[in-house]
């Protein structure tokens, strides 16, 4: 059993505080974690998007990309012009 002293009680909330990092910057932390946080999910976004695509410079070439593909056998693409990059990607998803 602890002690019931008001220095030993002291000494064990102290010991707290120092394990959990203290108190005084627990907001500014976690506004740091949500910050990382939210980057890394634009990262996400980004890498889905635009990095793991191929860029078409005009709404022409996506086209005749597209055209392409259908004579190899897959339909059913569309273009779209990407916010991250001002280029032309394909996609399945039905968007309009």
């Amino acid at each position: 059993m602890s002690s019931r002293k008001p220095s030993a009680r002291a000494k064990r909330i102290e010991q707290f505080r120092e394990e959990l990092g203290g108190f005084d910057d627990i907001f500014a932390r976690e506004e740091q974690r949500h910050d990382a946080l939210a980057e890394r999910r634009e990262q996400a976004r980004y890498e889905k998007a635009c990095a793991s695509k191929k860029r078409y410079a005009t709404k022409g070439e996506a086209l005749l990309a597209i055209e392409a593909c259908a004579e190899h056998g897959r339909r059913g693409l569309t273009c779209y012009k990407c916010s991250y990059c001002g280029g032309w990607h394909l996609t399945s998803h039905p968007w309009e």
